[in-house]
């Protein structure tokens, strides 16, 4: 049995040809992308392009927002503010682990005694 694990969606495996194919669009198209910075594909020491599944993706939504009349200013735009809805979403599951963590009653003094907690918190004067 191999210890061979497939490539996963951020590796930069697929020459261009076979990017474009997957993409739907045309090689040169796919150069153009690069050069405005829409995509970013991977370099070989020869400085051939290699595109990864997520690239591909990418790839897609450029062509389908362009499709429906979009610019490609405007595609760099969303695709840069969906990336930092992203973000934000991560950081804001981070911040309720931290409040449900904060919750939890073992972050407050208690007594276990007979099965049974008691908390204790301080009187308000």
């Amino acid at each position: 049995m191999s210890d061979f694990l497939p490539p996963g969606p951020e590796a930069k495996v697929f020459v261009i040809s076979v990017a474009a194919e997957l993409s739907g669009l045309h090689p040169q198209t796919l150069r153009t992308y690069d050069r405005l910075g829409l995509v970013a594909p991977g370099r070989t020491g020869g400085g051939g392009r290699r595109y990864s599944l997520r690239d591909i993706e990418l790839l897609r939504q450029v062509a389908r927002l362009t499709a429906e009349g979009l610019g490609l200013e405007g595609v760099r735009r969303v695709i840069e503010l969906e990336h930092q809805v992203d973000a934000l979403r991560e950081r804001v599951a981070e911040l309720q682990a931290e409040l449900a963590q904060a919750k939890l009653p073992q972050n407050l003094p208690a007594l276990i005694a007979d099965n049974q907690v008691m908390i204790w918190t301080k009187k308000r004067r």
